[in-house]
């Protein structure tokens, strides 16, 4: 059966994603035109950040038109591309690129303020979330529910662990990027809340169901074969509305995050233009 309801979220969904790739193509363009104003360090923090964000915009875009619930290997389309292991591969390459950003963020932040705390944060975050898609992929190629009670345990972790390098760094920040930084603090803390007082509790919740009820668990060979080769197509409310809070806020409100985070002010460091990297090559050059 086909719930009207379902049908009416993918397509916002879709125009999310569709309105997402447009507002990084903007993004784009914006640092195109700016480029010649901009430092050589300014402008290859950006591009980075733009490329990071690529990443993590047109992964969400593709999982707003191909969305898929993982465990139960439910899809609303019958296509390969809605698989699971075509969804989390794209899904944990997104992840990764957004992460990446967060750590970017913080790592030029505590450059300039000299945080060697908000330096080793930094460096800390990528690999945390390296590990927490480890945890998800064994969760998705298991079913149990175990091992995603540990990456979400990991994502906040992640989160606090930035706001404490955010906190370290802020008293020493420059004026223009202490409001993104304690903007950054409130989003950070109120996620971590979020984590620990709704996702990793729904996720025990699951995984405490399961044992309960005796459900046998794929091996990891078992689970590879199986997300490839099985989907099941379905566009029945009952089977999705657990999904589709968390899928509408994550493609739409971090998408947005990821996009505003190309456009931060930079450290003071990193301003600096044209004239004064002339400047500073004449003074190596001599």
């Amino acid at each position: 059966m086909t719930s009207l309801g379902v049908v009416s979220w993918w397509i916002l969904l879709c125009a999310i994603g569709a309105l997402n790739v447009l507002a990084w193509s903007a993004s784009a363009l914006v640092l195109k035109r700016r480029h010649p104003a901009m430092s050589v360090e300014r402008f290859s923090a950006r591009r980075l950040q733009l490329l990071l964000s690529a990443g993590y915009v047109f992964g969400c875009a593709f999982r707003c038109a191909f969305p898929v619930y993982d465990v139960p290997r439910l899809c609303l389309f019958n296509s390969w591309l809605s698989s699971v292991v075509v969804g989390r591969s794209v899904a944990t390459i997104a992840e990764l690129c957004f992460v990446g950003q967060w750590a970017l963020m913080l790592h030029e932040t505590s450059r300039e303020t000299g945080s060697v705390t908000g330096k080793i944060a930094a460096l800390a975050l990528v690999p945390l979330i390296a590990v927490a898609e480890a945890c998800s992929w064994y969760s998705v190629l298991t079913t149990s529910n175990l091992g995603h009670v540990a990456e979400e345990s990991i994502w906040g972790l992640t989160a606090a662990l930035m706001v404490a390098g955010l906190l370290t760094v802020w008293p020493r920040s420059a004026a223009p990027r202490r409001p993104l930084l304690v903007g950054c603090c409130a989003a950070g803390i109120a996620y971590v809340g979020f984590m620990v007082m709704v996702d990793v509790p729904m996720y025990w919740s699951r995984w405490v169901a399961d044992e309960a009820s005796g459900r046998h668990y794929l091996s990891i060979a078992q689970g590879l074969q199986d997300v490839a080769g099985r989907w099941v197509v379905s566009h029945r409310r009952e089977d999705w509305k657990s999904e589709m809070a968390w899928m509408s806020i994550y493609f739409s409100v971090a998408v947005w995050i990821s996009l505003s985070l190309i456009h931060a002010p930079m450290p003071e460091a990193c301003i600096a233009g044209p004239a004064s990297d002339a400047s500073s090559r004449a003074r190596r050059n001599a």
